[in-house]
């Protein structure tokens, strides 16, 4: 009982030292690593290569595969290079479980050492997080020499030898016991690694190593699957096309099985190399092989996996990506696309009450209430998604950015109360009281209104952009409009001194329009004080803060 517990905590311990390679790597070259994966990839060996490289940086397949999944899901990689960059992975795994064979017991306790160090002195620094990385790649050093430990007195259990005895070279047979394994180390490496120990004590024969080692493939590719599964279609798709490789790689090896045994038995090499061997030349013979494919494959799993049609109700996030939690970059990055596409619902209730003014709108109550249902369902996801980042693990940028995006969520989302209450007024009067707005009060709302708008669409792109050019201008835009609310106020004013009819029956909604447009526009220009007050403010700074909402 001890020692299958040995071999469960050596395989939690892989488990964890891979989870910490991958979020040590995310967090020091996760936007490199973006770029990487999401540009100049339209030549296939070239996104082979990436995929190659990036496994082999954070040493897990399953890694890659959730960051390319991520990738396509959000529309950020077509997936055609998706495909061949997960091939890629499937060749640069090969090549790890390759190297970690070597004795490399010298090689753990000085990663770890060295790695707790770094991290422990400077946790925040770039550094600090090669110091997780280090400490990672020693666990998994440390982890596959205790699973080859604590495997050997398993081998020489009896049952476990009639256990194995059972395996006769079936190779579905073979190819289920291994998926089994991969599955329940999560990672097949584990998997590939402990076969590769069992052949060399002789527990298993070399067909059956054979078989667990392809059936490892397939589990890897299962896993990646299910990891996929709360994905939408495009990201599924390419764990579906991953998975329908490794399984096209099994029908074509069943015919050559037995003259590749025989070959392999006449090689003098221990069994625990070859089985080793096999992997690799496995694995890049079949995504060589399989790279002019990977066209026919998309359009496949795009038959397979058609995309759904969005059921009627609240907005869903589409740039919210969890899996990117482990990298601020790629998170902040994610929930900024959140945010402007929350911009876009405002700019389009904007559009609505425009066209409610101009009285060229219908069915107004229906669009601003789902316009709103989804304003409501935007914020709050981008707020939960915001608070699932820890603050104290970014760095001082980061912290500025996080402060800036939930500001503005929060200004979009004062905003979009304020324009229902406007659009609601609006209605009323018009179906209710039967009242209309004079010729020219009605002009000078629209051109307000239309000014209103300009300004948002130059708050996100000053939000985007940070550029301090543009928040000046934005200012400027801002002390322009409380100008011309100052000079239509009097205009309205005027016309009531002249007893024009409509101007009195209009009067306190055409002012109470102006005031709402004015804290309108300065929710929307609160951006540019954040552009332009200085790194030592932060974000959430006092003065960029409106005074309706200081005061609210």
């Amino acid at each position: 009982m001890l020692t299958l517990l040995n071999l469960l905590s050596a395989v939690a311990l892989l488990v964890w030292g891979t989870h910490i390679v991958r979020t040590g790597v995310l967090r020091v070259f996760g936007s490199n690593l973006r770029r990487v994966l999401g540009e100049n990839m339209a030549r296939r060996p070239l996104a082979f290569l990436a995929g190659i490289g990036v496994t082999a940086l954070v040493q897990s397949s399953n890694a890659t595969a959730m960051l390319v999944t991520s990738f396509v899901g959000q529309g950020l990689m077509a997936m055609t290079p998706a495909l061949a960059i997960m091939l890629g992975a499937d060749v640069g795994t090969a090549l790890m479980a390759r190297v970690l064979t070597f004795d490399l017991s010298w090689l753990s306790p000085l990663l770890l050492f060295l790695g707790v160090i770094f991290f422990l002195s400077r946790k925040q620094t770039r550094a600090g997080q090669l110091g997780r990385v280090g400490i990672g790649l020693g666990l998994i050093i440390l982890a596959l020499q205790l699973i080859v430990e604590a495997a050997a007195p398993i081998t020489q259990a009896q049952g476990v030898k009639v256990l194995f005895a059972s395996l006769t070279g079936d190779i579905l047979l073979d190819a289920l016991v291994g998926a089994v394994f991969a599955l329940i180390t999560y990672s097949s490496l584990a998997a590939v690694l402990l076969t590769a120990t069992l052949a060399g004590a002789e527990v298993i024969s070399l067909p059956v190593a054979i078989g667990l080692v392809i059936g490892a493939n397939i589990g890897s590719g299962l896993l990646a699957f299910l990891t996929t599964s709360m994905q939408n279609a495009p990201g599924r798709r390419v764990a579906l096309a991953s998975l329908l490789y490794k399984l096209i790689g099994l029908l074509l090896v069943i015919p050559v099985l037995h003259p590749l045994v025989e070959w392999m038995n006449s090689l003098d090499f221990s069994p625990q190399e070859l089985v080793i061997g096999f992997h690799l030349l496995y694995n890049t013979l079949r995504c060589v092989l399989m790279l002019p494919t990977v066209t026919p494959m998309a359009k496949l799993c795009n038959s397979l996996l058609p995309d759904r049609e969005e059921s009627n109700g609240k907005a869903r996030p589409r740039h919210l990506d969890t899996a990117a939690l482990d990298t601020p970059s790629l998170a902040l990055a994610n929930a900024v696309r959140e945010t402007l596409r929350l911009g876009d619902i405002i700019d389009s209730m904007l559009e609505v009450m425009l066209g409610a003014l101009r009285g060229t709108h219908t069915a107004v109550p229906q669009q601003v209430r789902a316009l709103g249902e989804d304003a409501e369902a935007l914020y709050n996801a981008i707020k939960l998604y915001l608070a699932q980042m820890p603050r104290e693990d970014l760095c001082e940028q980061d912290n500025r950015r996080w402060a800036e995006i939930i500001e503005l969520a929060i200004n979009l989302k004062l905003a979009s109360d304020v324009i229902e209450r406007m659009l609601r007024k609006v209605q009323q009067q018009k179906t209710a009281q039967r009242r209309e707005f004079s010729q020219v009060g009605l002009e000078e709302l629209t051109t307000l209104q239309a000014q209103l708008l300009a300004n948002l669409r130059l708050g996100l792109s000053v939000f985007l952009s940070a550029d301090p050019e543009s928040a000046r201008q934005l200012l400027r835009e801002k002390r322009r409009f409380r100008a011309q609310e100052r000079r239509l106020a009097h205009a309205h004013v005027s016309r009531l001194q002249r007893k024009v009819v409509q101007s009195i029956e209009t009067s306190s909604m055409h002012l109470e329009l102006i005031a709402d447009m004015k804290r309108l526009n300065s929710l929307f220009c609160s951006s540019a004080y954040v552009v332009l007050g200085g790194s030592d403010t932060g974000g959430l700074m006092l003065d960029s803060v409106p005074d309706e909402v200081r005061l609210s």
